[in-house]
């Protein structure tokens, strides 16, 4: 039983992991990807690794058990919640000062 609790608990913070790689990396391509001449290659080049680092994750660490997969899943759903979040507090005060800027 404890075995299992361990092995379910090392999947949630795989799928946190993962989830922080994936948008992480989400968000820089965003950011390198409008300032560049070629931001379709920049997206999809981006989109496919990203695809290909999350899905063999999820494989190698579910292990052919449900249980460990969905634990997975969820880690990686919250992280999306996390980096979510945190883009949410950086954009306030830029956009507090970009707000003041146009105040008559």
């Amino acid at each position: 039983m404890m075995n299992e609790t361990l092995g379910l608990a090392l999947s949630l913070a795989a799928g946190v992991l993962l989830g922080a790689v994936f948008f992480v990396g989400l968000w820089w391509t965003v950011l390198k990807g409008v300032a560049t001449k070629r931001p379709a290659a920049w997206f999809l080049g981006s989109l496919i690794l990203r695809s290909i680092i999350s899905l063999a994750g999820f494989y190698l660490v579910s292990d052919d058990n449900w249980k460990r997969m969905l634990m997975c899943l969820s880690g990686f759903v919250i992280a999306r919640l996390i980096c979510t979040r945190l883009q949410r507090t950086d954009e306030k005060p830029a956009r507090l000062a970009q707000e003041a800027d146009h105040a008559p």
